[in-house]
């Protein structure tokens, strides 16, 4: 049965702050849905109606594409083990990039993460719980280091030819002003 809550209680951030692994949907009007695994202790709860994450980069920039233009996001979690549960945070988010004034001060909230490309910011206006019982158990072994391995190989040149290459447009073509918004200009 479904709950629903006006803000992140107790018992809701103790269930968030376990979680492993967090998923992130967004979408405009006219876009591909998208929907993305999270991970990396990449979390940080800021009040009862706002959640922080670090955005490290990856092989498309969906979520800051459609945020721009159409703030929507939806965050889930859920238990794998053996009590089963929900959560859903749904809100309004902002993409903050290096060159924003938030930055500085919200990424020292956040672990330091090679190839972070964005921060988002949600403001939580609806908590949905449901029961999860048909979410299958796993078990957690441990946290995968290839992606931070790849960019700090990369180095950072590597990392904004990346950008450059691949994190620019959404798969829809739109825009994420990943270079403008996070390389100092050239």
């Amino acid at each position: 049965m479904a709950n629903k809550y006006k803000e992140i209680n107790n018992s809701i951030e103790e269930f968030i702050k376990k979680q492993k692994i967090f998923f992130v949907a967004t979408a405009t009007e006219d876009s591909f849905i998208n929907l993305s695994p999270k991970g990396m202790d990449s979390l940080k709860i800021m009040g009862k109606n706002r959640v922080i994450w670090l955005n490290s980069t990856g092989s498309t920039n969906e979520s800051s594409a459609h945020v721009q233009r159409d703030p929507r996001m939806t965050m889930m979690f859920c238990s794998f083990e053996k009590e089963p549960l929900i959560v859903k945070l749904i809100g309004k988010a902002k993409v903050i990039h290096k060159k924003d004034n938030e930055w500085e001060s919200l990424a020292k909230k956040l672990p330091s993460i090679p190839g972070a490309r964005q921060i988002f910011d949600l403001e939580i206006e609806l908590i949905l719980t449901v029961c999860g019982m048909a979410v299958p158990y796993f078990d957690y072994k441990g946290e995968r280091e290839d992606l931070n391995d790849c960019w700090i190989k990369q180095g950072q040149d590597g990392l904004e030819k990346y950008w450059t290459k691949r994190n620019q447009v959404s798969l829809n073509g739109e825009k994420t002003y990943i270079i403008e918004k996070n390389t100092e200009d050239k």
